[in-house]
């Protein structure tokens, strides 16, 4: 944590008989700056059992501070997150998704962006440990969406030290850095689950991660095709003030159910999806450049390929496979989402695990 993590036996004997535990653990600084459930020996003994016992070893190491996450200080984050044991597994799939060299966690750790690791469950995890995956999916009211997510975020700040104002430098953050988790809702989804597409048997369970920026919203009420609604979404995409812009990288759409059955029942399949919404989004040379008034500061990360010149349009996001489609939320409500990720290849690449 935020110095070497005690032994849970040392944890627990120090604490004066009467303590308020919540306060306690508030003045250690484990907190995210929400109150944690008191790891007693009894729920991390759990925990540990449902990660397969052998406290001391070594998961992972978690940068920016690189401290080692064995499995005893995975399960005392996520007893303190509010997690049940049957959410250890998808918390460690997540942690060592987040923790392979080409997500960068190091970099999305430690940026000025509001960059948080979004997670997108997909498989029969989800129905097993009862994930949202419908109304308000990326909202509050579910305990595995919400304690999931928030364990990651604990053993990134108890573990990894990226701390706000130390090692996190975020300018301004967003609120999925407390929690940032959903699953794909596959029972309303009239395409195949994301999951699949990437080649697993749909009998497997996965964990989705991607360095993104939050939600943001995509209205159509009126569109019954599949261009009507897609040109709305690539409206949300073809600007220049989010990072994929100016340093191209991965980013997430996500479909509602209506707008997903309004755009299936024309036939159309997840490859059909991105390659509208790549060929159709993005901007023009001179306005991600600013005319080049400021110098070519936002040249170097832009793919070689695309065409520098002033009127050329240039997509918003540089590849069809860099758009990760997903079907969520409620069966009602004609809206969508797109959701920028931090930017450029060398920054970070999302990862499924």
């Amino acid at each position: 944590m935020n110095q070497p993590t005690p032994e849970i036996k040392d944890i627990a004997t120090s604490v004066p008989t009467g303590t308020d535990l919540i306060e306690w653990y508030y003045a250690q600084g484990f907190s995210d700056g929400l109150p944690v459930v008191p790891p007693t020996i009894e729920k991390v003994g759990a925990m540990l059992d449902a990660l397969g016992g052998d406290p001391t070893l070594v998961e992972c190491r978690v940068p920016p501070r690189w401290g080692n996450l064995t499995r005893e200080v995975l399960a005392i984050n996520a007893v303190m997150a509010g997690c049940l044991p049957d959410y250890a597994t998808v918390i460690r799939a997540a942690i060592l998704a987040l923790c392979t060299p080409h997500f960068n966690l190091n970099g999305v750790q430690a940026t000025t962006h509001m960059c948080s690791p979004l997670l997108v469950v997909n498989g029969p995890i989800r129905k097993q440990i009862g994930m949202n995956a419908g109304g308000n999916v990326f909202g509050s009211g579910n305990r595995a969406n919400a304690t999931i997510g928030r364990a990651i975020r604990l053993i990134l700040l108890n573990v990894g030290g990226g701390w706000p104002g130390k090692l996190d430098k975020a300018t301004l953050g967003h609120p999925g850095k407390y929690t940032y988790c959903i699953a794909e809702n596959e029972e309303e989804s009239p395409l195949a689950p994301y999951h699949v597409e990437q080649g697993y048997e749909a009998d497997t369970s996965t964990v989705f991660l991607i360095a993104a920026e939050p939600p943001h919203s995509v209205t159509n009420h009126v569109a019954d095709d599949p261009e009507g609604i897609l040109d709305s979404i690539c409206s949300a995409m073809s600007t220049f003030a989010h990072n994929n812009a100016v340093s191209a990288g991965h980013c997430a759409v996500v479909l509602g159910p209506e707008h997903a059955r309004t755009i299936a029942k024309r036939g159309w399949k997840r490859q059909d999806i991105r390659y509208y919404l790549w060929h159709n989004s993005g901007n023009r040379w001179r306005d991600v450049t600013f005319g080049d008034r400021y110098g070519k500061v936002y040249n170097r990360s832009l793919p070689v390929w695309y065409k520098r010149e002033p009127d050329a349009r240039i997509p918003a996001i540089p590849y069809p496979e860099n758009i990760h489609l997903f079907v969520a939320g409620g069966e009602a409500g004609r809206f969508s989402a797109f959701i920028p990720g931090w930017g450029s290849k060398s920054a970070s690449q999302s990862v499924t695990r």
